[in-house]
């Protein structure tokens, strides 16, 4: 195996071609290769930099077969660069797998720093969470978004999503119904001449983009959602809402003949509540 080929992840714009790094030029003009995403798209990419190069189309429907051969000619000795569409390539895009095989079959593995609209948003967005969530494409169906936000709404952390502008309402639409306490950021076209950053609730927004999409030219443009983490009244709510339904669970367990003590184990295991809670909501059962 030779030493001096490696796979190179070469990040581009995710709008303004300024944003192109002098590394990831260099790494471009000195490859043998650059597999892409598109490569009409990565061509239109190369000709604006003056950059003649062979491209070899290497998209999410094609990975599977091709990676392994893309493998074997770094270990022959080439260099390979890889672009996605737009941005960091593997975060959403095929490149995940192509770095996951090159790691597998033991090949040098170079990525380049650069543009990231996940990372872009959750700043842009104004949240004051420390942490975030990358979920990648929000679900395509109402049921799956539902599960997604429910299963997530427990994180101390914004939940950041890329979704596409024809589904924008309707996700706007559930994430109103999942989260309703909860502040939302919708960033469109980051970086580029008609960047938009709208925060405000996930309702208010929904009547805002459900207005614009009736409008001619209706909502355009690439779209990342940031979801804020829970806030103080949206503890508050699901606080009252446990204790609720510890109560209710307290008057079953006693009907069915639990003493004291058992019903506030239970309560502790079920509700995840305090043990002086539970036992309060015990004696006030079995009253």
């Amino acid at each position: 195996m030779s030493t001096s080929g490696k796979l190179v992840i070469v990040p581009t714009p995710i709008g303004n071609l300024g944003d192109m790094t002098l590394r990831s030029l260099e790494a471009l003009r000195e490859a043998d290769v650059v597999c892409a995403e598109d490569t009409r798209v990565t061509g239109k990419l190369l000709a604006h930099f003056g950059i003649e190069k062979r491209l070899a189309r290497l998209d999410e429907a094609m990975i599977g077969s091709r990676a392994a051969g893309v493998v074997e000619r770094v270990a022959a000795g080439e260099v390979v660069a890889y672009c996605s569409d737009a941005g960091m390539p593997g975060v959403s895009d095929p490149g995940l797998r192509l770095v996951a095989a090159a790691r597998e079959a033991g090949v040098a593995v170079e990525v380049l720093p650069g543009a990231s609209a996940a990372a872009c948003a959750y700043v842009a967005s104004g949240t004051v969470c420390s942490r975030f969530y990358f979920g990648g494409f929000f679900p395509r169906k109402a049921t799956e978004q539902r599960t997604v936000l429910a299963e997530l709404s427990g994180l101390d952390a914004a939940l950041v999503f890329y979704e596409s502008p024809n589904r924008l309402v309707a996700a706007l639409s559930v994430i109103a119904e999942v989260l309703p306490w909860r502040e939302v950021a919708v960033c469109r076209e980051l970086t580029k001449l008609h960047e938009e950053v709208a925060r405000g609730s996930a309702a208010e927004l929904r009547e805002r983009f459900a207005a614009r999409a009736e409008e001619p030219g209706g909502v355009r443009g690439e779209i990342v959602l940031v979801i804020d983490a829970p806030g103080e009244t949206e503890a508050a709510v699901g606080a009252e809402e446990a204790a609720a339904s510890a109560a209710e669970r307290a008057v079953e367990l006693v009907a069915e003949g639990l003493r004291t003590k058992e019903v506030t184990k239970h309560l502790v295991a079920e509700f995840g509540i305090s043990r002086n809670d539970a036992y309060n909501l015990a004696m006030e059962a079995a009253r």
